[in-house]
């Protein structure tokens, strides 16, 4: 009876707002409409305390594109919307690493922000079906909207926001799919208009830095190194420098120099360019690659000792006055053959501008690395502070790598036979790709005591190797400088017998005469 008693009253009062609601649609003027409006709004405004924030999915003056900041939102509300909200829309972003769960058409989450609450609410606004757009799901124009208490409006727009964008680009660098770029040659195909630069495939080097057979300590200070690096954008910026380092690597082959790259990497979740400067026509074309390269990536150029013809020495200003004629046409013969082989015109000087001139500060957060196995081949300007600011040698394996790598391929943190390979170690060299391949076991039986006893026969065999080569190093050098010698005795020979027969006479007498000189004298 009560329930009834409710409707009975509550039912006029809605035929009542039902039928002003009428008069209003049929009889008041648009005109007036929109003063009523304008001022019901005010009015509701001045008692409700929330405000709201629109971020729509395609922006205005775009051309196809989706808004940087909806996306960027996107990704930030994905670890909320998983555990609040009861609807899910799965997406499969472009170069990510998984899907990306974001909560469905008109569900809302709430975060919080030094204390204080917000609301996101993912909606929809239909638009008329009968208009012609030139943007996609014209139909479906989605949007977040932020709502926050109105005394919260400082806090929201100067510093939250901004968290939430940086929150969510970063989110994207660490859950996109990494890739390992090369540069194309000439030719290298074409994306819709422009020429293509670079090519790509997906980054799955394993390589990492606990894998890494180096002594602990450098290992470490190579990690802070970048570490710090990739926390310094403000610290740049106040020194006035672009945001890259330069490495140097550098040591003998097999020593893990293209494994430390991928360490590197993969520490700091970065993509690598792998540049091949015989593939690059000119300097022109050298900074166009860089302008094509992203920010939080490593520009790799391996070998550069072997790269073109930029690690000889500088031209001497000063030329020797005479050259022997047949000098001239080999060295002639050399450029040319050079020319023919290597069609490529990057200098010194363009290569230095791409690391450090203007063109460097481009993008911003960018390591440049180079590898050689002859650091002293190298012009002192390409590998000076500022261009190369840390230079790492990777030397022959120690007995710190060597457990590194024991620990990596046999699971063996000690065994009887590692004092020996200690010895060993500290009087030979050997490469830590070496030391890999006879711990690496051959078959199914072998245990680590044969891999083990495999490694001390192949350092004694390099032993007695290296002890045989110095051996016949020395021989050969005592055998060059006894030939010298003996050429020189020739030379000063053959200059005596062109001497003129009066003068070898005047010589003996005079050495007659001071002997006889002498003999009366004493």
């Amino acid at each position: 009876m009560m329930m009834q008693d409710v409707w009975n009253q509550f039912g006029p009062a809605i035929a009542t707002i039902m039928f002003a609601w009428t008069m209003y649609q049929n009889y008041f003027p648009h005109e007036l409409r929109g003063h009523i409006r304008r001022y019901t709004d005010k009015l509701v405004n001045y008692f409700y305390p929330y405000m709201h924030i629109i971020f729509h999915e395609y922006e205005t003056d775009g051309w196809f594109e989706r808004s940087k900041a909806y996306v960027a939102i996107e990704r930030y509300l994905s670890k909320n919307s998983s555990t609040q909200a009861k609807r899910l829309v799965a997406n499969v972003v472009k170069d990510g690493q998984s899907l990306v769960l974001t909560m469905d058409d008109h569900e809302e989450v709430t975060d919080d922000y030094e204390g204080e609450k917000v609301w996101w609410i993912s909606s929809q606004k239909e638009a008329n079906r009968q208009t012609i757009s030139w943007y996609p799901r014209e139909e479906e124009k989605r949007y977040f909207k932020l709502k926050f208490h109105r005394k919260n409006r400082e806090i929201i727009t100067n510093t939250y926001l901004k968290y939430v964008l940086d929150e969510g680009k970063a989110i994207s660098v660490r859950e996109r799919q990494r890739k390992l770029y090369t540069n194309n040659k000439g030719d290298g195909g074409y994306d819709g208009y422009r020429r293509r630069m670079w090519s790509q495939v997906v980054f799955e080097h394993p390589s990492t830095f606990k894998t890494l057979a180096m002594e602990p300590n450098k290992k470490q200070e190579i990690m802070d190194d970048l570490e710090t690096f990739s926390k310094s954008k403000e610290y740049y910026a106040k020194i006035g420098k672009a945001w890259k380092r330069g490495y140097l690597l550098y040591g003998p082959p097999g020593t893990g120099k293209s494994s430390m790259i991928a360490a590197m990497a993969n520490f700091l979740q970065y993509d690598v360019y792998d540049l091949e400067l015989t593939a690059v026509k000119d300097n022109t074309e050298l900074r166009k690659l860089l302008i094509d390269t992203t920010s939080k990536s490593i520009i790799v150029i391996e070998d550069i000792d072997c790269s073109l013809d930029l690690t000889g020495q500088r031209k001497k200003e000063e030329k020797k006055e005479k050259e022997d004629k047949v000098e001239k046409d080999v060295i002639k013969e050399e450029l040319k053959k050079r020319e023919e082989k290597n069609p490529s015109e990057v200098t010194l000087s363009g290569l230095l501008n791409f690391i450090d001139g203007l063109w460097s500060a481009i993008g911003g957060e960018r390591l440049i690395v180079f590898t050689t196995n002859f650091v002293e081949k190298l012009d002192p300007a390409l590998i000076r502070r500022g261009r190369m600011d840390k230079h790492i040698e990777l030397s022959y394996c120690c007995f710190e790598s060597f457990k590194v790598l024991a620990n990596n391929y046999l699971d063996v943190a000690s065994h009887d036979h590692f004092p020996e390979i200690q010895r060993l170690l500290g009087e030979t060299n050997i490469t830590p790709a070496d030391v890999a391949e006879n711990l690496m076991p051959k078959s199914s039986k072998e245990t680590a005591d044969t891999c083990l006893a495999r490694l001390i026969k192949a350092v004694e065999t390099a032993k007695v190797e290296a002890k045989l080569k110095a051996e016949e190093e020395k021989a050969e050098k005592e055998k060059v400088e006894k030939e010298n010698e003996e050429k020189k005795k020739e030379a000063a020979a053959t200059e005596y017998a062109k001497k003129p027969d009066d003068v070898k006479e005047n010589g003996n007498c005079s050495e007659t005469n001071g002997v006889k000189e002498n003999a009366d004298v004493s």
